[in-house]
């Protein structure tokens, strides 16, 4: 079955786009969701008009992030939770934990836009939040065991990671 995109769907397309979906896809879901029209030159015409607004408030949105985007970068969570001898942790640091220390430092950002898998161990970690499909950035993530001896240690670390960034900022702002 042949259908217009009325509006933008998951793995399937933007709005405008003429896409083939199985029969019973287009009858059950898409049509009666309002997803979807027939394929007309009426429909392709006012759908087109819609996808230029789309498509302009798309990028403003786009921009927005990007903004965000900017702000984020350099900024760095310490988490700390209790450990094994070795290093293991008894829980895993989640998307959600990364989220509300994020939000404790002032930073909005979803637990559903960071991308990672759970963190089980001790240590210094990239985790990457993806504000847009085409707007990324990392996070650095420091685990820390409870203790006074390794906060230390990550606070040491994460004065040498923000110098690193300044030294980086200054080179790239003199050139």
């Amino acid at each position: 079955m042949r259908l217009l995109l009325k509006k933008t769907v998951d793995k399937l397309g933007k709005i405008g786009d003429v896409v083939n979906v199985r029969d019973g896809y287009g009858r059950n879901y898409l049509l009666p969701k309002g997803l979807a029209t027939s394929v007309t030159p009426e429909n392709i015409r006012e759908i087109a008009i819609e996808r230029a607004h789309y498509e302009e408030e798309e990028a403003k949105r786009r921009a927005e992030l990007a903004a965000e985007a900017e702000t984020l970068v350099g900024a760095s969570v310490t988490i700390t939770m209790k450990a094994g001898e070795e290093g293991h942790l008894y829980g895993a640091v989640t998307a959600q934990l990364v989220s509300d220390g994020l939000a404790k430092l002032g930073y909005g950002v979803d637990a559903k836009l960071i991308k990672m898998e759970p963190i089980k161990e001790v240590g210094e970690f990239t985790v990457v939040a993806q504000l847009h499909a085409e707007v990324t950035v990392d996070i650095k993530v420091w685990v820390v065991a409870e203790g006074g001896e390794a906060l230390t240690a990550v606070e040491d670390a994460k004065a040498a990671h923000a110098a690193e960034l300044a030294a980086a900022a200054e080179s790239g702002e003199a050139s």
